[in-house]
């Protein structure tokens, strides 16, 4: 995804948005304020519609938010932690550290965001009937009623049973329930997901051949992130069934070399030890007990000038925030 702000925690979420949010949200305030508000409520002045156009999209994208947190903390609930929740262009992405584990929790799980969706477009569609009833028709109804059709049309979208959509997981649960086989009901998942994504390419293409140049590119662009996220999915499906039985001490380096954290940045990148094929090394204190991990890229960020003077302790990822596993432990889920 590229470059990620992060904005805080949540929930104990960390909450990131990608710079890729920006191009979304002039699209949608660019949309708004030249195009559904003044046709809608035409008179009022231009400065207006760009203000009210770009609180309405960043309401949306609140929403987007609420309807990825809404995953997390149903995936709390049965056992699965979210690491963090990130928007960019295309929506939001919590990732999850583990998968469901059982398909009644895979289906609460995906369920819960395209429900937040409709319960949110179902409120902003209420209220946008009492300011109609209060106030006339105007650009804080029209604004409001249009949070309500686009939350509304996020969660039918994202209930079509292909994978990435929560549809897909919807599915994922339903063929996992019945065959038992979670990898099987992942690789339906995946090939509907793919079906999904080119049939929306063809659509795109074949509108902008109509003409509709921007919403054609549009459904294009989605639809090839559909394919390619889908097939990724289908690949991991296909690479845990091959891992399975597999332990971690049947993958792992059983003597690693390993690196003093007390060693300079200069000596770890000289030292003929570490020009190995790992592009990664155990550090371990003046104990010899593992103290975090260095990677090579981290250590060749470092200035030429300072590494004779900086220690790898300085630019090592300390071992609480390393995710580990037991040499018994399957390889499958990591």
């Amino acid at each position: 995804m590229g470059q990620t702000f992060s904005l805080g925690r949540l929930a104990g979420i960390r909450i990131g948005v990608n710079w890729s949010v920006l191009v979304i949200l002039a699209l949608l305030t660019l949309g708004l304020a030249e195009g559904r508000l003044p046709e809608a409520h035409p008179g009022d002045p231009g400065w207006l519609y760009w203000a009210v156009g770009l609180v309405t999209a960043a309401a949306f994208l609140l929403s987007l938010l609420a309807h990825e947190i809404s995953h997390a903390l149903v995936a709390r609930r049965h056992g699965v932690e979210a690491d963090s929740i990130t928007l960019w262009l295309l929506g939001g992405v919590a990732r999850l550290r583990s998968e469901a584990p059982d398909p009644r929790a895979e289906l609460r799980i995906a369920g819960s965001g395209p429900l937040v969706s409709l319960v949110l477009g179902a409120v902003f569609a209420g209220l946008a009937a009492l300011i109609r009833a209060a106030a006339g028709p105007g650009l804080a109804a029209e604004a409001v009623a249009w949070l309500a059709g686009i939350n509304i049309l996020l969660a039918l979208f994202n209930v079509l049973p292909a994978a990435p959509l929560d549809g897909g997981r919807l599915l994922r649960a339903a063929v996992w329930r019945r065959t038992g086989d979670p990898v099987r009901a992942t690789v339906v998942a995946s090939a509907a997901g793919r079906v999904l994504g080119w049939s929306l390419v063809a659509l795109g293409l074949y509108l902008v051949l109509l003409g509709a140049g921007f919403g054609g590119i549009w459904l294009v662009l989605i639809g090839w992130f559909l394919v390619a996220a889908a097939t990724v999915e289908g690949g991991q499906a296909r690479l845990r069934e091959l891992l399975s039985g597999v332990s971690v001490r049947e993958a792992m380096s059983p003597d690693p070399v390993t690196a003093p954290a007390s060693a300079t940045v200069e000596d770890f990148l000289e030292s003929p030890a570490f020009r190995y094929r790992h592009s990664a090394f155990p550090v371990v204190g003046d104990d010899g007990a593992p103290a975090g991990l260095v990677t090579l890229h981290d250590a060749r960020a470092v200035p030429a000038a300072a590494r004779a003077t900086t220690r790898l302790a300085e630019v090592m990822l300390p071992l609480e925030e390393i995710p580990t596993a037991a040499p018994g432990d399957p390889l499958a889920p990591l």
